[in-house]
């Protein structure tokens, strides 16, 4: 797993390696209200992309990987990728 998030700067899916994440235009206008997607960010393990929203990015809940062949969770935390730990 890729342990620190790589920043792109302009949608280029191509270049969406594991753990790149792209800030939305519309950050903040579509999911629901109190917790609205932000980003996509590219699976750390898989490099599955998928929608984040704005406490995923905060660290306050965890990513989970959409894959149906991956099984990654963890949290970004100040730009690194901190794998979950079993509850």
């Amino acid at each position: 797993m890729i342990a620190e998030i790589n920043f792109l700067n302009e949608w280029i899916p191509e270049q969406m390696g594991p753990g790149t994440i792209f800030i939305l235009e519309n950050a903040g206008e579509i999911g629901e209200e109190s917790d609205p997607y932000w980003a996509v960010l590219s699976c750390p393990s898989c490099a599955t992309l998928g929608l984040i929203t704005r406490k995923q990015i905060a660290g306050l809940i965890p990513v989970i990987c959409g894959s149906d062949k991956c099984s990654a969770q963890f949290h970004i935390c100040n730009n690194d990728i901190v794998p979950r730990k079993p509850s």
